[in-house]
């Protein structure tokens, strides 16, 4: 079987893909992620995953590499990771009692014969109302800080979440139905088969 390069150096996209017991190595390039290209969400992850999985790419020539990216979308803006409490803070306080949507995109990209294929997905996420001491509680562990939309639901942050609408591991950050179905159909590698 034609080995498969996960990059990507997010715990969460490591564990969603070894549900599948795919055999597959790790190697996290130094792609230096712009939020601030002008692209609407959907085209800013696919850009970002590509650049991903290019950066890995010369160091794996006959490879399948998986790259992936999200970000959350709200009223038009892109929220990626806030990086500081004060941002964090602003993020939660315009989610808070409303919808966003979690945008995530993955490229697979075959080294030898150059081959790309993408996709994208949208999970819709309500957030119940909250409180400010909640928001200033959930800032002080720390989890909101490298999440996009600055809130993890596979974490504490999912206690504030009412609804989830669209695939759940999409919402974390790697859609595995879609992904899976592209490795079998355009590449061959089936799960069940290995």
């Amino acid at each position: 079987m034609r080995t498969i390069v996960l990059a990507s150096s997010s715990p969460r996209r490591q564990e969603i893909l070894s549900r599948t017991r795919l055999p597959f190595v790790i190697d996290v390039g130094d792609y230096d992620e712009d939020l601030s290209i002008n692209l609407g969400p959907s085209e800013l992850v696919v850009h970002l995953a590509l650049g991903k999985v290019r950066v890995v790419a010369s160091r794996h020539p006959d490879a399948l590499i998986i790259g992936s990216d999200t970000v959350v979308a709200f009223e038009g803006v892109i929220f990626g990771k806030p990086h500081t409490s004060a941002r964090a803070k602003e993020m939660l306080q315009a989610l808070s009692g409303k919808t966003n949507s979690v945008v995530c995109a993955y490229a697979v990209l075959d080294t030898e014969s150059g081959r790309v294929v993408t996709d994208t997905m949208e999970v819709r996420v309500t957030f119940r109302s909250l409180q400010e001491y909640e928001i200033d509680a959930y800032i002080a562990t720390g989890e909101p800080l490298d999440k996009a939309g600055a809130y993890g639901i596979q974490g504490m942050g999912g206690i504030f979440i009412e609804k989830i609408e669209g695939d759940y591991p999409g919402a974390l950050g790697l859609p595995l139905y879609s992904l899976m179905r592209t490795l079998k159909a355009e590449f061959g590698i089936d799960p069940f088969s290995h």
